[in-house]
């Protein structure tokens, strides 16, 4: 998918992105949905059983199910499961994904911080 500002349909972009998941050989795929400054808004596949290993986390972020459900792990063997239309704030460290069925989830965030943040 060619990045777009949008409008986005996401539960069309749902449907093709986990189909593109299953035709890939490692069971995942993601788009960019939304880039503006430092957000970030991604689309994520992943079929039953697949995973994202653990990785360094943003700033921020948060993780909305779509479709499926998921476990999020973190540092000191904490999980988080989530179903469809569950969202969490993702920890600040390390973490993964698994995917317990097909899922799909939104993934937003924010890869920099200015230093008078709101926040």
């Amino acid at each position: 998918m060619a990045y777009s500002p949008g409008p986005h349909d996401l539960p069309a972009l749902t449907r093709t992105t986990l189909e593109a998941a299953r035709d890939n050989p490692h069971g995942r795929h993601g788009d960019l949905l939304l880039r503006d400054g430092h957000l970030r808004q991604s689309i994520i596949a992943l079929t039953a059983g697949s995973s994202l290993a653990d990785h360094n986390a943003p700033p921020a972020a948060t993780l909305q199910v779509l479709q499926g459900a998921v476990v999020v792990t973190a540092g000191g063997g904490t999980q988080e499961h989530l179903e469809q239309g569950r969202l969490v704030q993702l920890t600040k460290e390390r973490h993964g994904v698994q995917a317990l069925q097909d899922s799909v989830f939104l993934l937003t965030t924010v890869t920099g911080v200015e230093e008078e943040s709101h926040g």
